[in-house]
């Protein structure tokens, strides 16, 4: 089969991510003598620098790792909480009905700068300075602008130079969209990274104590005190169409941690695959593996295949409407979710035909509780979405039908020759999601936007909770030992576009670049999890190089098909290690060509 790009193979070590400067710089890790968590940690600070249109300082990271000393699966959670103040009835009193995807209001604290120090502690070995010096060095001496920056500053610009000054000077330079390839710089951030690293080995001369000392200056020190400042002092129009100040407090980031907890699993077919718990989506992953089972894969034709993959998703994000929610809040029936016995009650639903009905299930016979259905925001499948409100930079879907990214996250996996291996999806405080704090060069994210304004939902708002996100970085375990680590960004699409490569590579025994290279597809059936949450019921995406034939069939079962363009749809990315690694077997890696910016790099 032909691939866009090699498959790599080697045994020293493995990078892949959604923008080759990462990928570079945490291979360079490698190669220095830095394991997979140091290589990690400086891709994902450089990731900040050089895809502002995906990521920031501002935003979250989930990260799910192998650390071969401990020889287990762990979650790092660097997804922050909303503020205290955040109360549903506080946006009630301000007239917000749903959150706001851009601006201050939807901000939750920070977790990125805590979840990658959480694992650099724990099991890196390299110091502060070493992993944030690339970044430093992109930030201050500059990085090129690629496709998905420009267009998205092309997007927003209108509304920055109007709406929001303090951003508009930084990424609008000489007052206009910056050339695709042109030299960005953000010395504000440089300054912000090289500030904390300064009070770092100021207060400690040991590799934890500054560590510990960065935090400190994150959550506690200048940097919280600049962000809480914003918060409290300026206003600025969002989604609303009002104009609104934040209410993240020095309480609220000093308040925070990244936290260590063990992963949702399930097992397939000799495999066992991990995910975050049901504070992200991940579990709708395991949801449909359980839904899965059931039927024979390997054996089925291609419009089979999408349309009972397709089917199997529709209940699994039901459920994920219903169910899911942050457990240290919410009860959320886990355990029943992923049970055989649930699976083969909702599997007698996938028929010949294509739903169009949201359909939960029962866990342990619980009622599900959904949402209230706002009919301005459900679109004709027939229409298609282009008629449903989306405000210029919201939102998290990787590509837009006309192939433009309009909102998205970054994806970087990596593995090294002592057996470590990490799967990390940074995303938020993208810079079109709020203005920039001047005084630090980045933005506050709007994950916040996740949460539900209505009373009693699981992913309902509530004080120091945290969002239920989209974030779900992979991980997979083959006769329990550590094989592949991959994920995606693409908001609703992540667990559907991260499925396809896992079953493309279990039943068709396809590599993994091969896998990533097939034509993806995904539903669009369900609420999207992103302002202004629009559905499109009984609607799918598919890649052109689907097939006609394949088009037509899943027509003739009902599904609304909408046909993309041939390389638009997902930026995977993985890294796998032989299952006798290290002994004789190798590792591999393998990227996207879909927006020709992710990379693999290895030897």
């Amino acid at each position: 089969m032909f691939t866009t790009r090699p498959e790599l193979t080697g045994d020293h070590g493995m990078v892949a991510s959604t923008h080759w400067l990462a990928s570079g710089a945490g291979m360079s890790v490698l190669e220095r003598g830095g394991n997979a968590f140091d290589a990690a940690v400086a891709a994902g600070f450089v990731l900040q620098v050089v895809e502002p249109h995906l990521n920031g300082p501002g935003g979250e990271v989930p990260i799910l790792l192998w650390s071969e000393a401990d020889a287990r699966v762990s979650v790092i959670c660097g997804q922050g909480v909303a503020p205290a103040a955040a109360t549903i009835e506080k946006m009630t009193d301000l007239g917000v009905d749903i959150m706001p995807g851009t601006g201050l209001l939807a901000a939750t604290v920070p977790g990125a700068f805590g979840g990658w120090l959480r694992m650099l502690a724990e099991h890196g070995t390299w110091s502060l300075r070493d992993v944030l010096e690339p970044a430093i060095a992109y930030a201050e001496h500059g990085f090129p602008a690629v496709n998905g920056i420009v267009n998205t500053i092309g997007v927003v610009a209108e509304m920055l130079a109007a709406e929001w000054p303090t951003s508009a000077e930084l990424w609008l330079p000489g007052g206009g969209v910056p050339a695709i390839g042109a030299r960005l710089r953000n010395p504000a951030l440089a300054q912000t990274y090289g500030r904390v690293l300064a009070h770092a080995e100021a207060a400690s001369s040991d590799r934890d104590g500054q560590i510990q000392a960065a935090l400190d200056a994150w959550y506690r020190g200048f940097v919280a005190e600049e962000i809480a400042r914003f918060c409290a002092q300026t206003s600025w129009r969002d989604t609303s169409g009002e104009v609104h100040g934040g209410l993240l407090t020095l309480d609220d980031l000093g308040a925070w941690s990244a936290t260590v907890e063990e992963p949702s699993t399930l097992d397939y077919h000799g495999y066992t695959v991990c995910k975050t718990g049901p504070w992200g989506q991940g579990p709708v992953f395991l949801q449909q593996l359980a839904l899965l089972r059931g039927f024979d894969l390997s054996a089925m034709d291609p419009a089979d295949y999408v349309h009972t993959v397709v089917e199997c998703s529709k209940l699994a994000f039901a459920d994920r409407e219903a169910f899911y929610g942050d457990p240290d809040f919410v009860d959320v029936p886990l355990k029943a979710l992923l049970s055989e016995e649930y699976a083969r009650s909702r599997v007698a639903l996938v028929g010949e035909s294509a739903s169009a009905e949201l359909r939960p299930g029962r866990p342990d016979g619980r009622e599900p509780v959904l949402p209230a259905v706002r009919r301005d925001l459900v679109a004709d499948a027939s229409r298609g979405m282009s008629d449903a409100p989306m405000p210029d930079g919201v939102g998290e879907p990787t590509l837009q039908s006309d192939g433009q990214v309009r909102g998205d996250t970054c994806h970087l996996d990596v593995a090294d020759r002592f057996g470590n291996m990490v799967s990390a999806t940074p995303s938020g405080g993208w810079l079109q999601s709020s203005p920039v704090i001047p005084s630090l060069g980045f933005c506050l994210g709007t994950r916040g936007q996740m949460f539900r304004l209505e009373e009693d939902l699981p992913a309902a708002l509530r004080p120091r909770s945290r969002p239920r996100t989209t974030l779900s970085p992979s991980f997979a375990l083959r006769d329990g030992k550590p094989w592949l680590a991959f994920g995606t960004p693409g908001g609703d699409q992540q667990d559907q576009w991260s499925l396809q490569l896992f079953l493309s590579v279990v039943h068709r025994g396809l590599g993994l670049q091969e896998a990533i290279d097939a034509p993806a597809f995904h539903s669009v059936h369900f609420p999207s999890s992103f302002y202004p949450r629009t559905a499109q019921p009984g609607a799918m995406v598919v890649e052109e190089r689907i097939g006609d034939d394949v088009v037509a069939e899943l027509r003739r079962r009902g599904h609304e098909v909408t046909v993309d363009g041939p390389w638009t749809l997902g930026r995977l990315s993985a890294v796998a290690r032989d299952a006798d690694f290290p002994g004789d077997g190798f590792l591999r890696g393998a990227a996207n060509p879909r927006g020709a910016q992710g990379y693999a790099v290895g030897r």
